[in-house]
Parts: structure tokens; C-alpha cells; sequence
């Protein structure tokens, strides 16, 4: 152990160095999203290489503890009104969600052979970590699981930041009220965040350490309790632990794991991509939000993700994290319903239960 110890503090420090370079390379060539994007890839690339570096997954909850507290701030009360006019958009997302997860379901065990339970675990567009735990109590494969989810998110979260530099319009994405930075105010607002992400783990609840801390910061700003801002550097140091620990998922055999696998999950999340950018076009010829907004809040990514995309973009934040974070509840509580309603009951053969 004393000698693990040291081991284990080095690859850290070369995965936080890595992390860093990511960023600071990323601001360098003007990258979108510099500070999660420039993490993530370089952190990929070097890991899939070989390089023994590590991300401990306290850097994973402080991203999500960060990213939630900046995401709660927008919640005013004249946003929240705005909110309660668009829940027809909400029950969309959800049903969006579901019909993306059948359809991936047929495709991974058509095409790329997987078994019934492991494909729709997979296919699920939910929390990535909530699939994988659902996936290893019901006996599917956690590894395809695993690196199915990895990948879509990968794909969505590279692809779709460049994709809006092309969209000359934008989202007006209402800016907290509380725009200065109180030190006193800051810790509380900080210390609350932190107990209500840690008691959202203790509940076992869906993406605790990012939904905790966004219900505290929201009801603080909805009761109009003007603690302090979140510094600049604060939501930067968020997003980079983001970036470097979806990028630290990545393995050294991971394009050789499973090559047909992989090449059908780049297909189809490259179509459902397609898929979000065709309805959230069409539902903006209907309503007055921008299609940009839209678009961002029906793709296939992951919460943490997006809401940061929406975030740094200027994209309707309040909507787009109302939108994912109902698409990720509705999916984390019905995928196992449904598995136990319609795919256990027939042997793990689910063919009849969502073909007819």
C-alpha cells in the first residue's frame, strides 16, 4: 500500500496535467467549449494511447457540484413562469427519448449482436452511470453497456458545439440576477449546494452530486435569496473535471474491443443527432423559441454535457436543462419498468414485447 500510494498520487497529477493542457491548447486554437472539450479529448486520445493516467471520481462529482450550482441561478421566478408555459416541450422530450431508445434497442441487437437485456440497457438515453448499475442487477453485458453510452455522449458532445457555430442565432438565455460575487454569500451558497448533493447520494437519487446542488441553487434564486454569484473560474474548473472524466473512460483496447459495436453506435447516434436537429427546426416554425434552444435540448447527450453546451453557448439554459433533466427522470425510472414489464417476462427476448 505505501507504495501505491504515491503510484496512484502520480497518475493523478499527470491526468490533471493532461486536463489542463487539453484546455489550454483548445483556447489556443479557439475551440467551442474550451475548458470541458479540450480536457475530454486530449484526456481520450492519451488514454487510449496508453498513457497510465487517472481521474478519481472526486473530480467527477466537484465538475457536477459546480456545473449544478451555475445551472440553478438561472431559475428566477420570471423564468420559472416562462418554464411552466413550455411543459408541452418536456412531455415531448421524454416521449422523444423513449421512441430513440426503441429504436436503438432494434438496431444494437440487429445489427450489432448484442443480447436483448445488454441492448436495451444500452440504448437507453439516460444517465450513463444509472444504465450501467440497471444493466449488472439484471445480468447484461456492463462492459458494452458502458462503452455504448461513452461513445454516444462522446460523439454528441464533440460534434454538436461545432455544429452551432453555423447557427447565427441564439437562444436569449436570461442571465441570474445575482451577477457579483459575495464571499460570505458564496460559502453558503456553496456549503448548501454540497449538503444537498451529499443527501441526494445518501437517497441513492439519479445524478445526485449535479441535481442536489441545481434544486438548492434553484430554490434560493426562486425565493429571491441573493447569496453570490458563481465565480468565472469556479465554472471553468467545473467543466474541466467534466471534460477529464468522461475523458478518463477510455481505455487502451477500446477501438479493438468491439469494432462492429462501435461502428453502430456512431451510426446511430450520428442519426439521432440528425433526428433532433430535423424536429427542433420543425417545432421552431410552430413556437417562439429559437431552433438552435430546441435542438440542443432534444439531442442525445448527456445532462451535465448539454446543460454545460447550453450554458457557454448562450442557447436557452433554463429549457435546455428542464427539457434533459426531464428526459434523463423519465428514462431512468421507466427503463427498468419496462424491462421487467415486457422483456423478462419472454426469456430476455424482447422481440415481442416492442415489435408488436
Amino acid at each position: 500500500m505505501s507504495m501505491e500510494y504515491p503510484k496512484n498520487l502520480a497518475a493523478l497529477l499527470l491526468g490533471l496535467a493532461i486536463a489542463l493542457l487539453g484546455a489550454m491548447l483548445a483556447l489556443w486554437i479557439n475551440m467551442p467549449l474550451p475548458w470541458m472539450l479540450g480536457p475530454l479529448l486530449l484526456t481520450a486520445a492519451t488514454r487510449i494511447g496508453g498513457v497510465p493516467s487517472r481521474c478519481a471520481p472526486l473530480f467527477n462529482q466537484f465538475g457536477r457540484w459546480m456545473i449544478g450550482v451555475s445551472l440553478g441561478l438561472y431559475f428566477t421566478p420570471q423564468v420559472a413562469a416562462s418554464l411552466a408555459q413550455h411543459w408541452p416541450l418536456i412531455l415531448l422530450s421524454m416521449a422523444y427519448a423513449m421512441l430513440l431508445a426503441c429504436i436503438g434497442y432494434w438496431v444494437y441487437q440487429r445489427y450489432a449482436g448484442l443480447d436483448a437485456t445488454t441492448a436495451w440497457f444500452a440504448a437507453a438515453i439516460g444517465s450513463a452511470s444509472e444504465m450501467a448499475n440497471m444493466a449488472q442487477r439484471h445480468g447484461a453485458r456492463i462492459d458494452q453497456v458502458a462503452s455504448v453510452h461513452s461513445m454516444r455522449v462522446l460523439l454528441v458532445v464533440v460534434i454538436m458545439p461545432f455544429a452551432f457555430r453555423w447557427f447565427s442565432e441564439h437562444g436569449a438565455t436570461p442571465l441570474p440576477d445575482v451577477r457579483e460575487v459575495h464571499w460570505p454569500g458564496l460559502l453558503w451558497l456553496v456549503l448548501g449546494a454540497w449538503v444537498s448533493g451529499w443527501l441526494f447520494q445518501r437517497l441513492r437519487l439519479p445524478n445526485g452530486w449535479m441535481l442536489g446542488p441545481m434544486t438548492f441553487a434553484m430554490i434560493v434564486t426562486l425565493f429571491d435569496i441573493r447569496l453570490s454569484a458563481l465565480p468565472q473560474w469556479l465554472s471553468w474548473a467545473g467543466q474541466l473535471c467534466i471534460g477529464w472524466s468522461l475523458g478518463d473512460k477510455y481505455r487502451p483496447d477500446f477501438l479493438r474491443s468491439a469494432p462492429r459495436l462501435l461502428g453502430m453506435v456512431a451510426l446511430s447516434s450520428l442519426a439521432f443527432m440528425g433526428s433532433s436537429v430535423v424536429l427542433g427546426w420543425a417545432l421552431a416554425q410552430w413556437i417562439d423559441v429559437p431552433a438552435a434552444t430546441l435542438i440542443l435540448a432534444l439531442v442525445p447527450g448527456g445532462i451535465a454535457e448539454m446543460t454545460i453546451t447550453a450554458k457557454v453557448l448562450g442557447l436557452g439554459v433554463p429549457l435546455v436543462t428542464a427539457m434533459q433533466v426531464a428526459r434523463m427522470l423519465c428514462v431512468v425510472l421507466t427503463t427498468g419498468w419496462i424491462y421487467q414489464r415486457w422483456l423478462a417476462p419472454r426469456g430476455h427476448d424482447g422481440s415481442a414485447g416492442l415489435r408488436g
